[in-house]
């Protein structure tokens, strides 16, 4: 398992694209954060605090992380790979978990660039220091679980297809659905008892970045996590 993850760290970091993806993720969060004048911006906001920030960036990963995984699979197909890699001695689960962890440590890396944030929000705090670290640590939990999720359906969804591109573009259809999908339908039918928000990422991680670990959050991530993990492994057994 760990020459997986070498394998699709080094095949990430070796081409510009990778570069590219976790540039253009920065970047992103860089301009709407602090220069760009919207809703979002933390200069402009009066409260030392990255709300706006951990409102932004599950947004941003339903576009960066399908960018990650979408070759992860669908090259092995296209490559003719995929056969040579499930006669190795290495199990399927083995197979699948390594891209997942490999996938996780590229999003770590991207992520640990965002901590200059909250080293800034420090220092603009006025007293000097005076911010919510558990609303902080809770909420990059939070996106931790949510990272989980995204990308376990990415994999999923780049098993699907050949096609990095339609890999891609399924994946960010996926995430969405699943992330805000539920929201909107529970918007549209505008009623209380059936709690169809209870069923999508957006709830669960509003609920972990409030600061308070719920067992029922942690159970849902890992369960989704899990959920499309199989089914990425139910689509490699028939290959």
């Amino acid at each position: 398992m760990k020459v997986i993850i070498k394998k699709e760290l080094y095949s990430f970091l070796a081409s510009p694209i990778g570069y590219v993806a976790i540039g253009v993720f920065l970047v992103v969060n860089g301009l709407f954060l602090w220069i760009l004048k919207n809703n979002f911006n933390i200069l402009n906001a009066g409260f030392a605090d990255l709300n706006s920030f951990f409102y932004l960036i599950p947004w941003v990963f339903i576009l960066l992380i399908p960018s990650i995984t979408m070759k992860m699979i669908a090259d092995e197909y296209r490559l003719g790979t995929i056969e040579i890699l499930l006669t190795k001695p290495i199990t399927t689960w083995q197979l699948i978990i390594g891209k997942y962890i490999a996938a996780l440590i590229l999003i770590l890396i991207s992520l640990s660039f965002t901590l200059i944030y909250v080293i800034s929000i420090y220092y603009l705090a006025n007293p000097l220091g005076n911010i919510d670290i558990g609303v902080i640590i809770g909420s990059y939990l939070g996106l931790l679980f949510l990272a989980s999720a995204f990308v376990s359906i990415g994999l999923f969804t780049s098993s699907l297809h050949h096609n990095q591109m339609i890999a891609f573009i399924t994946g960010v259809l996926f995430s969405y659905l699943l992330f805000d999908g539920f929201e909107q339908i529970a918007t549209l039918l505008s009623t209380e008892t059936l709690n169809i928000e209870l069923l999508g990422l957006y709830y669960h991680y509003k609920s972990i970045s409030k600061g308070v670990i719920d067992t029922r959050d942690i159970i849902y991530f890992i369960s989704v996590t899990f959920f499309f993990l199989y089914l990425t492994k139910l689509n490699l057994s028939y290959e």
